[in-house]
Protein backbone atom coordinates (compact mmCIF):
# COMPACT_ATOMS: atom_id res chain seq x y z
CA UNK A 1 0.00 0.00 0.00
CA UNK A 2 2.84 2.40 0.86
CA UNK A 3 4.52 1.49 -2.43
CA UNK A 4 1.39 2.37 -4.42
CA UNK A 5 1.02 5.70 -2.61
CA UNK A 6 4.68 6.52 -3.19
CA UNK A 7 4.45 5.53 -6.83
CA UNK A 8 1.35 7.69 -7.35
CA UNK A 9 3.08 10.63 -5.64
CA UNK A 10 6.13 10.19 -7.90
CA UNK A 11 4.00 9.99 -11.04
CA UNK A 12 2.02 13.06 -9.96
CA UNK A 13 5.23 15.00 -9.35
CA UNK A 14 6.62 14.02 -12.75
CA UNK A 15 3.40 14.98 -14.52
CA UNK A 16 3.25 18.36 -12.80
CA UNK A 17 6.94 19.09 -13.41
CA UNK A 18 6.55 18.01 -17.04
CA UNK A 19 3.78 20.54 -17.53
CA UNK A 20 5.86 23.25 -15.93
CA UNK A 21 8.93 22.39 -17.98
CA UNK A 22 6.90 22.27 -21.20
CA UNK A 23 6.59 26.08 -21.19
CA UNK A 24 9.82 27.49 -19.77
CA UNK A 25 10.27 31.19 -19.02
CA UNK A 26 11.14 33.16 -22.13
CA UNK A 27 9.65 30.60 -24.49
CA UNK A 28 9.83 31.69 -28.10
CA UNK A 29 7.51 30.28 -30.75
CA UNK A 30 8.16 30.60 -34.46
CA UNK A 31 5.41 30.52 -37.05
CA UNK A 32 6.94 29.91 -40.48
CA UNK A 33 3.87 29.62 -42.74
CA UNK A 34 3.41 33.28 -43.65
CA UNK A 35 4.47 34.51 -47.10
CA UNK A 36 5.37 37.82 -45.39
CA UNK A 37 8.07 36.10 -43.32
CA UNK A 38 8.15 34.14 -40.11
CA UNK A 39 6.47 35.48 -36.98
CA UNK A 40 8.25 35.11 -33.67
CA UNK A 41 6.19 35.16 -30.47
CA UNK A 42 8.29 35.85 -27.39
CA UNK A 43 6.45 35.11 -24.15
CA UNK A 44 8.91 37.17 -22.13
CA UNK A 45 8.26 40.32 -24.19
CA UNK A 46 4.52 39.93 -23.60
CA UNK A 47 5.03 39.19 -19.91
CA UNK A 48 7.19 42.31 -19.52
CA UNK A 49 4.43 44.32 -21.20
CA UNK A 50 2.06 43.19 -18.45
CA UNK A 51 0.18 40.50 -20.37
CA UNK A 52 -0.92 37.44 -18.43
CA UNK A 53 -1.01 34.02 -20.12
CA UNK A 54 -4.71 33.48 -19.30
CA UNK A 55 -5.66 36.72 -21.08
CA UNK A 56 -5.05 34.94 -24.40
CA UNK A 57 -5.12 31.28 -23.44
CA UNK A 58 -8.81 31.04 -22.65
CA UNK A 59 -11.91 29.47 -24.17
CA UNK A 60 -12.32 32.21 -26.78
CA UNK A 61 -8.89 33.16 -28.10
CA UNK A 62 -6.38 30.32 -27.85
CA UNK A 63 -8.14 27.54 -25.92
CA UNK A 64 -5.49 24.91 -26.61
CA UNK A 65 -1.94 25.54 -25.48
CA UNK A 66 -0.45 23.72 -28.44
CA UNK A 67 1.02 25.48 -31.46
CA UNK A 68 -0.91 24.80 -34.64
CA UNK A 69 -4.30 24.18 -33.02
CA UNK A 70 -5.69 27.63 -33.94
CA UNK A 71 -5.50 29.04 -37.47
CA UNK A 72 -4.14 32.58 -37.17
CA UNK A 73 -4.87 34.80 -40.15
CA UNK A 74 -4.47 38.53 -40.69
CA UNK A 75 -8.20 38.74 -41.42
CA UNK A 76 -8.91 37.43 -37.92
CA UNK A 77 -6.38 39.80 -36.37
CA UNK A 78 -7.68 42.83 -38.32
CA UNK A 79 -11.20 41.92 -37.16
CA UNK A 80 -10.05 42.29 -33.54
CA UNK A 81 -9.80 38.61 -32.76
CA UNK A 82 -6.82 36.52 -31.65
CA UNK A 83 -3.73 38.81 -31.49
CA UNK A 84 -5.91 41.71 -32.63
CA UNK A 85 -7.69 41.82 -29.27
CA UNK A 86 -4.65 43.64 -27.85
CA UNK A 87 -2.79 44.66 -31.01
CA UNK A 88 -5.41 47.24 -31.92
CA UNK A 89 -3.39 50.44 -31.60
CA UNK A 90 -4.79 51.12 -28.13
CA UNK A 91 -3.48 48.47 -25.77
CA UNK A 92 -0.54 47.47 -27.97
CA UNK A 93 0.74 48.57 -31.36
CA UNK A 94 -1.75 48.13 -34.15
CA UNK A 95 -1.07 45.53 -36.80
CA UNK A 96 -2.14 47.41 -39.94
CA UNK A 97 0.91 49.01 -41.54
CA UNK A 98 3.24 47.43 -38.97
CA UNK A 99 4.00 44.15 -40.73
CA UNK A 100 7.71 44.21 -39.86
CA UNK A 101 6.94 44.39 -36.12
CA UNK A 102 5.90 40.72 -36.26
CA UNK A 103 6.95 39.36 -39.66
CA UNK A 104 10.67 38.78 -40.13
CA UNK A 105 11.79 38.51 -43.76
CA UNK A 106 14.57 36.01 -44.45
Amino acid sequence: MKFKAGLLALIGTLVISGVVLAVPPGRVLEFNDSPLGKVVFDGKVHQEAGAKCKECHNDEMFPKMKQGTVKVTMAEIYAGRLCGVCHNGKRAFGTEGNCARCHIKP
